[in-house]
């Protein structure tokens, strides 16, 4: 019951409507890799994190991957085709090991029928999902490749890192070529642009961890 306190839309709920909830699904375990849901699939289920990392892609139109969001413990997926009752509009792959808790489609509606606090909570998620999804589609129409790896940087540091000082520590940085996924454009290109960053100053790399240094410079400097 606990990791369903960590979900957004279910903050509201008391103690028995969590453990009814949690009655209602299954837990499954996906090694890295694992593709848990494919674009053009009919929508019957919904998917919980309880552990791990999952990315979302798409395809452009030479038949590329583009990385639309990258979902970690307490977030969720699969909610758009259970509700508009269209086919999947995406492919889910797991980044690492995980865990999942998934709600089939009668049950997920039925909550939505019964406490209006989930349906709202839904709803905010749905607004601030597009905003993100704005902010990409801005990024992915500069020319710039530096903007464009600026904005994925700056959008990891606003959904997971640690504001400490002015600066901001990303842990667990997503690997080059999912990071060229999200900024639209090559893992050459990450590479390249990272490492102008470092010697600019702005960040430094230690591992899976990115630091920026000023977070105000940086975001002033290139939006």
């Amino acid at each position: 019951m606990n990791f369903l306190r960590a979900v957004q839309i279910f903050t509201d709920l008391n103690d028995p409507d969590l453990l009814r909830i949690e009655g209602m699904g299954e837990r499954k375990k996906y090694s890295e890799g694992s593709v848990i849901l494919r674009e053009g699939d009919p929508g019957t289920a919904m998917f919980f994190l309880m552990t791990g990392k999952v990315k979302v892609v798409g395809t452009d139109d030479e038949g590329g991957e583009v990385i639309l969001a990258i979902f970690g413990a307490g977030d969720f997926f699969g909610e758009m085709a259970i509700l508009d009752g269209h086919t999947r509009s995406a492919t889910v792959v797991t980044l690492m090991d995980s865990e999942l808790f998934i709600l089939n489609q009668k049950d997920v509606l039925q909550l939505l029928r019964e406490y209006p606090a989930i349906a709202l909570s839904l709803l905010k998620e749905f607004a601030v999902r597009l905003r993100k999804a704005n902010t990409q589609i801005k990024g992915l129409s500069l020319k710039d490749a530096a903007v464009k790896v600026a904005g994925v940087i700056q959008r990891l540091a606003e959904e997971s890192g640690f504001f400490t000082k002015g600066g901001v520590e990303i842990t667990e940085l997503p690997a080059q070529q999912d990071m060229a996924g999200l900024a639209g454009t090559s893992r050459e290109t990450i590479s390249r642009i990272l490492q102008m960053f470092v010697e600019q100053g702005y960040i430094a790399l230690q591992g899976k961890t990115l630091f920026i240094n000023d977070y105000q410079k940086f975001k002033n400097m290139y939006f």
